[in-house]
């Protein structure tokens, strides 16, 4: 007769210990659902702010009057640009007219393996910039291809691509000068500058030849 009682308050107890659970797990999601949906706005403001560092170094805000992040497209996994996932391209535009294409690029044969850049090509075929997002070039000898790193501050190498265009210089001489192109490069590092200099030339074709489809009559694709 007092086994009943034992096991009945045994499953109480555990009834309660579950239900006491269950309201602190409700109440704990509460909290991070309203934390998360109170710092939602900083975090992204945050991430669109360095998204738009990085746009600044390849393509100056006077050249474009819209907002340049909510005028995007999706590509698709595109060899040309070395990316096999699909990827995010920005228009800026100047008085509702496309100016330039703001988009990625993998130059897949880099010293130390893959090397992500992020170009700005105007509406006219030119290159606005290019920058080294993210590389694994040797310190010191291949990592010059990154302004910060790059020891000549006055005229960092990646510049020397700003400017050029695939319609207006011939494909022999996108290479380093060592291969009989134009390319400048430092000695002792001839793989990455080959890397970066193919993968940025093969970008610009692309978006030459593919103009009028992202800037179809100026409207937003």
């Amino acid at each position: 007769m007092s086994v009943a009682p034992k096991a009945f308050s045994a499953t109480g107890m555990a009834l309660r210990t579950a239900a006491t659970l269950f309201v602190f797990v409700i109440i704990f999601t509460g909290f991070l659902s309203a934390a998360y949906l109170w710092t939602r706005p900083a975090i992204e403001a945050s991430a669109e702010e360095e998204k738009m560092k990085l746009v600044d170094e390849v393509l100056p805000r006077s050249e474009y009057d819209n907002a340049l992040l909510k005028d995007a497209l999706t590509l698709p996994p595109t060899a040309d640009l070395g990316l096999a996932d699909a990827s995010t391209a920005y228009i800026a535009r100047k008085g509702g007219l496309p100016a330039a294409l703001v988009f990625e690029a993998i130059a897949p044969d880099g010293y130390s393996g893959k090397i992500r850049l992020i170009l700005a090509v105007r509406a006219d075929g030119t290159i606005a910039g290019v920058r080294v997002t993210q590389h694994k070039e040797t310190p010191g000898l291949g990592d010059y291809i990154e302004p910060k790193k790059d020891k000549n501050k006055a005229s960092p190498w990646i510049g020397q691509f700003a400017g050029l265009s695939a319609s207006a210089i011939p494909d022999r001489e996108w290479k380093v000068k060592k291969d009989g192109g134009r390319i400048d490069y430092r000695a002792g590092a001839t793989v990455t500058p080959r890397a970066v200099a193919k993968a940025v030339h093969k970008a610009a074709k692309w978006a030459d030849a593919n103009r009028d489809r992202l800037f179809a009559n100026g409207a937003k694709q």
